[in-house]
């Protein structure tokens, strides 16, 4: 409720937030001894459920890291050597407790998009940029973690994510066409081109290769079926391991007479050392923008995976930390002749329901992958590349999340238009490009939402429990209401001082403006100086502007600026008590009474009005003089004097005492009323007054009698009305008059009050 003001009582300030504190670069190691706090706090009761998570991982990722390997047109151990340094370094500095990091779908593709336009796949100059790749999109991340741009990631909106997805689905699904159907075709990042080559070569489909694929897609999609019906606390089997051995078993069986292809022999040493050109500074810059953008999206798509997965476990991150993670499992991959790498969804899911507890669960899954490919590295050779295609198939189509682009295309508009030209974008332009314009893109409508916030006239409910805004109500003809809902920043502050002037003409009448300001967390110096050019268009007319419920961190700077000091402390008002303060302090109660056909506020409910368009007996108009007598708006006249209630308690005792006029309604009058005060309601003494001053005889015999020098006491509920009837009589040469200090709510304060009639 908006009307627990009291009158008479002080209104409390706004107590100023905290300001935030930035730490320094003395805290900077500690995003590098998270291993001592990993391995410091680790328990042994966690090392069985992380070693069965390890296992269980590597055997979803030995596929993968070979299948993305190929969908970024490295060699297959370059994707199991990124699998091994990632999962170990990203698990030992990252956050999450279950965040795998290796190999992804969406980073090869966009590798492979990146490195297409500095070399050719299959020469050593394609693994060397590959490597160095990888060390810048290490280095963007660790900087940005370092500096602590965590909070960056916010400002890529899961449209983008989503349309991206979509898109690098569309692509690798169509990419791998040529393996599927053994098609003499490149590799091209271009979907209009892949999709061209393909047809033009159709007829060269080779049929064992194609039913090879086709076989692998079924064993996984029937294994997929299983693991979706399996029963409470069983571990998932690995759908792409299981079809991979069933394929390669059954082309080694058929013997060469299939031609199907195979992936070919696989080093089974350890990752070597990388010999990386760090110092070709023209290869440098060729690689530096997709580097950022493979780093952005890839630092998105990690963290949208780990705050999924922290949501499940209720593990507190740090984005910051993770950043750092995701930059050193980068360079850790690059120098051992790895690719970039990045947080699998898939891969953490499998971590999460397979029981990991800690992070070093995704560092048994790399000791388990290398173990695999120091053991098993002569079998892999056997795998059929059509075999892989069809894994891959089946992650492009995963990628695709149907459910999610439909309830984005159900949503607001900004939305939707960011997934649907993101995806667009995706399919048909560069793919560094694509994702820095998703994020332009978002950036772009975050701007004009912040920019443009709402600016809205609001009026009590019903109930005179809530503001809300009701287009089309009349509003209250001395007070308007305006709730600003956004932040007053520089960006902002045309737009507000746009819709607050336009509610201003739509209002002449309304000289006094509240603003709420309960939704501005922020203010700069170009709030406060709109804010300022508001409080001066609205003085200039005689009124005045009243800020409620300011908060957050714009309190702060209105004391630095001195806004606070200028506009006034008591012009800063608590929300349930702003309306009844003004209803009781500031606006014009002959306004409300003889004018205002409203009841807009609780405090207008009691109010005795007296309309011209009311009956006969109640028709009653003020005369001009009221609003013209001198000053723009019906500004007071001048000072006057006023007198305490004892003083005059005690001046009606005396021998001469003054004549006290009470310029109320008869109904105020008789709830409560000085037994010596005579009732000569506004109107009727101000229309004695105008005629007086033109000339004009008057019957009323009580004020006939009234002389300049009479010493006259105007008397009124709270003091508004007498001040300004005695400042009207003081301009037209009664210098003797006074007003009731503080009208009759004192008088009752100081418990005077002797004569109160029966209401009728």
């Amino acid at each position: 409720m908006y009307s627990d003001f009291v009158p008479g009582q002080p209104l409390a300030e706004a107590d100023p937030p905290p300001r935030p504190r930035l730490s320094g670069l003395r805290t900077l190691p500690i995003f590098f001894i998270r291993p001592l706090r990993i391995f410091r706090d680790y328990r042994l009761a966690d090392l069985r459920p992380d070693l069965l998570a390890g296992l269980t991982v590597a055997l979803v990722v030995l596929p993968q890291a070979i299948a993305y390997a190929l969908v970024a047109g490295l060699p297959p151990q370059t994707g199991l050597y990124a699998a091994i340094a990632g999962a170990i370094a990203g698990a030992l500095w990252g956050s999450s407790n279950q965040l795998h990091t290796g190999p992804t779908n969406a980073a090869s593709l966009l590798v492979l998009s990146v490195l297409l336009a500095v070399a050719v796949p299959g020469e050593p100059e394609y693994l060397a940029a590959a490597g160095l790749l990888a060390i810048l999109v290490g280095v963007f991340r660790l900087v940005m973690g370092l500096a602590r741009l965590g909070m960056l990631v916010n400002f890529v909106s899961d449209s983008v994510i989503v349309g991206f997805t979509a898109g690098a689905g569309v692509l690798i699904g169509a990419n791998q066409a040529r393996n599927l159907l053994r098609l003499p075709i490149p590799s091209r990042p271009e979907l209009m081109d892949t999709v061209a080559d393909a047809l033009a070569h159709l007829g060269q489909t080779h049929w064992p290769s194609l039913a090879c694929g086709l076989g692998t897609m079924a064993i996984i999609w029937a294994v997929q079926q299983r693991n979706r019906t399996r029963r409470a606390g069983r571990l998932p089997l690995p759908g792409p391991l299981i079809a991979l051995v069933a394929a390669s078993a059954v082309v080694a069986a058929l013997g060469p007479a299939t031609a199907v292809k195979v992936i070919g022999q696989i080093p089974h040493g350890l990752p070597p050392l990388a010999h990386l050109p760090m110092t070709d500074w023209q290869l440098v810059g060729k690689l530096s923008t997709g580097a950022l953008a493979i780093a952005a999206i890839g630092l998105v798509e990690a963290m949208a995976i780990a705050r999924s997965i922290a949501g499940q476990t209720q593990q507190r991150l740090d984005s910051n930390q993770e950043f750092v993670g995701q930059g050193l499992a980068n360079i850790a991959s690059a120098l051992v002749s790895g690719y970039t790498c990045s947080g699998s969804f898939t891969r953490s899911a499998v971590n999460l329901k397979a029981g990991a507890r800690t992070a070093l669960s995704s560092v048994f899954s790399g000791l388990f992958t290398l173990l695999a490919m120091l053991v098993f590295a002569p079998l892999a050779a056997a795998i059929p590349l059509s075999a892989l295609a069809g894994v891959l198939v089946i992650t492009a189509i995963g990628l695709i999340d149907r459910r999610e682009m439909a309830r984005i295309w159900r949503s607001r508009g900004a939305d939707r238009t960011i997934m649907v030209v993101t995806l667009l974008a995706t399919l048909f332009l560069p793919l560094q490009f694509t994702v820095l314009t998703g994020i332009l893109m978002s950036l772009a409508f975050h701007i004009l939402e912040t920019s443009t916030p709402r600016v809205r006239t609001v009026l009590p409910d019903d109930r005179f429990e809530h503001f809300i805004y009701q287009p089309g109500k009349p509003a209250c003809p001395q007070l308007g209401i305006i709730e600003i809902l956004g932040d007053l920043y520089f960006g902002a502050v045309h737009h507000v001082e746009e819709c607050i002037e336009r509610n201003l003409a739509e209002n002449p009448s309304q000289r006094f403006l509240l603003l709420r300001m309960q939704s501005v967390e922020h203010c700069d110096i170009s709030g406060i100086h709109a804010l300022e050019h508001v409080v001066r268009a609205y003085r200039e007319r005689g009124g005045d502007v009243f800020l409620s419920r300011v908060r957050g961190l714009a309190f702060p700077v209105m004391e630095a600026s001195g806004f606070y000091e200028r506009l006034g402390a008591d012009h800063f008002l608590p929300q349930d008590a702003a309306v009844s303060h003004l209803f009781h302090k500031v606006l014009d109660p002959a306004v409300c009474i003889y004018e205002c056909p409203l009841a807009a506020f609780r405090e207008c409910q009691n109010l005795p009005k007296r309309l011209p368009e009311a009956g006969p007996a109640e028709r009653v108009a003020l005369p001009a003089l009221w609003h013209h007598a001198g000053q723009p708006d019906g500004g007071p006249l001048a000072d006057v004097r006023s007198i305490p209630p004892r003083d005059l308690r005690q001046a009606l005792r005396s021998a001469d005492p003054p004549l006290v006029l009470d310029v109320r309604e008869p109904r105020e009058f008789r709830r409560g009323h000085i037994a010596e005060a005579r009732l000569t309601p506004l109107p009727t003494l101000l229309r004695w007054l105008e005629n007086q001053t033109s000339g004009v005889a008057d019957r009323d015999d009580q004020l006939a009698a009234l002389s300049r020098d009479a010493r006259l006491v105007f008397v009124c509920r709270g003091g508004r009305r007498s001040s300004r009837v005695a400042a009207l009589f003081q301009a037209r040469g009664y210098q003797n008059v006074m007003t009731l200090q503080g009208g009759m709510l004192a008088w009752e304060a100081e418990a005077l009050l002797e004569a109160v009639d029966e209401i009728a």
